[in-house]
């Protein structure tokens, strides 16, 4: 009770503080607490009329309403499954097998994370659609015929789009086994094989669950992909939309979206779990003289082949976007134009402006805003503290889909009406993306002594002059690279957004979906390719940055 109250007390004798920490909780009250609550609402009460029904016909078993369910599920759990596989394959050849050009193998691993996830799709139908190239020509030569459409085409393009995020996990977690410990395994008779059985893998166990979990839960979530590909095999966020959209059936797209978001946040608490242990690294207490365990040689080559394979079919699927977007008519007619490009950048050039302006803005206040989210639950011993934390990074669990139809009701009346406008766009990307920059910033901050703010504010420095003299100078370079990534998600964002587009705010993500739904390939490709581009110029900018922050500031260290 006495903590409580010196808390309450060090928050009145800051009024800068105590109005920053109330405009934070208000913000996060408004935008991102209500948007859900108005979903479980209208998952039970729809205009005033208590309608449970659907809740009812999903724990019946109601086939309309539990197929997309299991269909998700099936889904997620095969995509896990494969994803951390080709992860893990990866970041082994990567740091343990020293494989010939591992560095470009490594950015080829990473690039599905600068692009939009539907990408992946729309390369797959331009390989293995009807008229695909692949098709086209098995179909001629050799009689043979396929349907890329449903589970298949959607295990195939969410491996793809998410098995990076494997990758990056199994990298650190490899990377930080002593192999002093594999080394020791050798020394006492162990073959190689069996170290890695008996060692290698019981330590990066935990990594390996926390990258099932985070797939399992981005693959839950994921639009973009299945509204192209997922043909008679219906999966809950395309539901969803439908629901809204399509048949205009409120209850029941709120309901869906209950049913979504408890395996999705469910699966997000236990990934957090699993990856704050730190039982997969092995702390000895001084740095190991002992280098990475050699592989055979014929392991080394094996992983080479694997991961050249694995590359060269990512390689396959971006050139086909790239080559598909130079095509007339994909499939029809595959002679050489720049038209596609010519659309893009005369009638798709507003859709494309609306993107970087949007996305622009969301990063500018979502960064300083997540930073100072950052700085307060770290630095700051206050009330509410804790609360405050968990607000910040709800959204990071809630599936964008959901999050689009909360702001839909939430919003959609006085006396907050924001529907079709610009604002209603930028809060969305905010409260979705800005998490990223609170981890970023917690974990600078984490990493920077205490006593350099609180010098300041013993020499009577305010909240505002202490955080924009002191902590925004020095959390600089990670401030820039969640940014950096939040503007990326921002302008590839399309499970939320496509909710709430308007025609006077549509979006070039949004306007690349609606020609893969016309049967315009070759657009589609042209939209993608240049979103891929802007993407790639705005984190190779960031880089830029970054790197020349951090060495002025090795350069003052200096001197």
């Amino acid at each position: 009770m006495r903590a409580r109250f010196r808390q309450l007390k060090f928050l009145f004798h800051d009024p800068a503080l105590l109005l920053v920490v109330l405009l934070i909780l208000g913000f996060l009250g408004l935008f991102v607490v209500l948007p859900l609550f108005k979903v479980l609402q209208n998952s039970f009460y729809y205009k005033g009329v208590f309608t449970p029904q659907y809740f009812l016909e999903f724990f019946s078993g109601h086939r309309y309403v539990i197929r997309p369910f299991l269909n998700s599920l099936i889904v997620a759990v095969l995509v896990a499954g494969l994803s951390t596989l080709l992860g893990f394959i990866f970041a082994f050849a990567d740091v343990r097998a020293n494989i010939p050009g591992r560095r470009v193998f490594r950015w080829i691993a990473t690039l599905p994370i600068i692009s939009p996830p539907f990408i992946m799709a729309l390369a797959a139908i331009l390989l293995l659609g009807h008229n695909g190239l692949i098709t086209f020509f098995m179909r001629k030569y050799f009689g043979i015929s396929w349907n890329i459409y449903g589970l298949p085409g959607l295990i195939l393009t969410e491996t793809f789009a998410f098995f990076p995020l494997s990758f990056l996990i199994m990298e650190g977690v490899l990377g930080n086994i002593d192999p002093a410990l594999e080394e020791s395994a050798l020394d006492l008779g162990a073959s190689k094989l069996r170290t890695f059985l008996r060692v290698t893998l019981p330590l990066a166990t935990p990594g390996i669950a926390g990258s099932l979990l985070l797939v399992f839960t981005r693959s839950l979530e994921d639009f973009g992909n299945p509204i192209i590909i997922q043909g008679r095999f219906p999966v809950l966020t395309t539901q969803i939309y439908l629901a809204i959209t399509g048949m205009y059936d409120v209850p029941l797209g709120a309901t869906l979206s209950i049913v979504l978001l408890v395996p999705t946040v469910l699966a997000f608490v236990v990934q957090r779990y699993w990856l704050s242990r730190k039982s997969y690294i092995s702390v000895t207490g001084r740095p190991s003289t002992a280098g990475p365990p050699r592989v055979s040689s014929g392991a080394r080559w094996f992983l080479f082949g694997t991961v050249f394979i694995l590359s060269s079919f990512i390689l396959l699927f971006y050139g086909m976007v790239i080559f598909g977007s130079f095509t007339k008519l994909w499939g029809i007619d595959n002679s050489l134009t720049l038209d596609n490009y010519r659309y893009v950048f005369t009638v798709g050039i507003q859709y494309l402006s609306n993107s970087l302006k949007l996305a622009a803005i969301a990063t500018g206040i979502g960064g300083l805003l997540g930073i100072t989210v950052a700085y307060i639950v770290t630095r700051k011993r206050i009330m509410l503290q804790g609360l405050m934390d968990f607000l910040a990074m709800v959204n990071f669990a809630v599936p964008g889909i959901v999050i689009g139809i909360g702001y839909i009701l939430a919003f959609n009346t006085p006396p907050i009406q924001l529907t079709g406008t610009a604002a209603i766009i930028i809060l969305i990307f905010i409260s979705q993306r800005m998490p990223v920059v609170v981890r970023d910033g917690v974990a600078m901050l984490q990493q920077l002594d205490p006593v350099i703010d609180e010098a300041s504010s013993d020499l009577g420095a305010g909240f505002f002059r202490t955080f924009t003299r002191i902590v925004l100078p020095l959390v600089s370079p990670a401030l820039i690279a969640g940014m950096a990534y939040m503007f990326a998600a921002c302008i590839t964002s399309i499970s939320a957004v496509v909710m709430v587009v308007s025609p006077k705010w549509y979006l070039v993500t949004v306007a690349l979906l609606s020609q893969v739904d016309i049967g315009a390939l070759s657009i589609a490709a042209a939209y993608g390719t240049v979103i891929i581009l802007v993407v790639l110029g705005a984190i190779i900018s960031m880089d830029i940055v970054v790197k020349s922050l951090l060495q002025r500031g090795f350069s003052r260290l200096g001197k």
